[in-house]
């Protein structure tokens, strides 16, 4: 009486609605446009005139016959629809499409990682030469900071050396203030020592000259011995 005998039968149910598989998901078939309508016949009116194929939906129920399903729309929408119309699996055009679209975005994806992974390439590249300058900057560095080292080293004993000279020469410089200190004494006792010699020798000059003629006898006059 319908098309599709095999699947009513597959379908068939005692009851009049029979509960669908959770989750039993199908697709509207190729045929561009199929109505949607409130009941399981087509006594009953449209609810939507244009269910588009590929449209993805899940099965409610099937009717008594397996002529009607009731679906519910991924977007939720609910009616009655010939099963016949009904899939399992997505239209082979629109999987064609659906592949033409998943491979025009493959394409696009695999150009970006190509331009990536040439840009990769340059950074990479551009930072192995940063590592090799720096590398050679590290060297210089290590270069330079031995050669600081050393001069380091020896300013730290230039200035230990420094140091002592310094405290060598403040015990040189006190030595020479107490030395001339020193000489300042002897030379203030040089002069007043000759001064005090030459005192002596001039008193004693005096000395003898007031005591030398009382120590010899006064000659006596021709006159007198005659």
């Amino acid at each position: 009486m319908y098309k599709h005998s095999t699947l009513f039968f597959i379908l068939l149910c005692p009851a009049f609605f029979a509960p669908a598989v959770a989750q039993d998901v199908r697709y509207v078939s190729d045929k561009q446009l199929v109505p949607l309508r409130s009941g399981p016949g087509s006594e009953y009116r449209i609810t939507h005139r244009g269910i588009p194929s590929g449209t993805r939906m899940t099965i409610a129920g099937i009717s008594e016959d397996g002529v009607y399903a009731e679906i519910i729309t991924d977007k939720g929408t609910s009616g009655w629809i010939r099963t016949q119309y009904l899939i399992s699996e997505l239209p082979a055009q629109l999987q064609l499409n659906k592949a033409l679209e998943q491979n025009a975005h493959l394409n696009k994806q695999n150009s970006s990682l190509k331009s990536e992974l040439s840009a990769l390439k340059t950074e990479k590249a551009s930072l192995l030469s940063t590592i090799n300058s720096t590398d050679s900057e590290l060297t210089n560095t290590a270069r330079e900071f031995a050669r600081l080292k050393e001069i380091s080293g020896n300013a730290v004993e230039a200035d230990k050396q420094n140091r002592s000279l310094t405290i060598e020469t403040e015990k040189l410089k006190l030595s020479v203030e107490t030395l001339k200190s020193e000489n300042q004494r002897l030379d203030d006792k040089l002069v007043s020592n000759e001064f005090i010699n030459g005192a002596g020798a001039v008193l004693l000059g005096v000395i003898i000259a007031v005591t030398v003629p009382f120590l010899w006898p006064k000659r006596r006059n021709k006159s007198e011995w005659a």
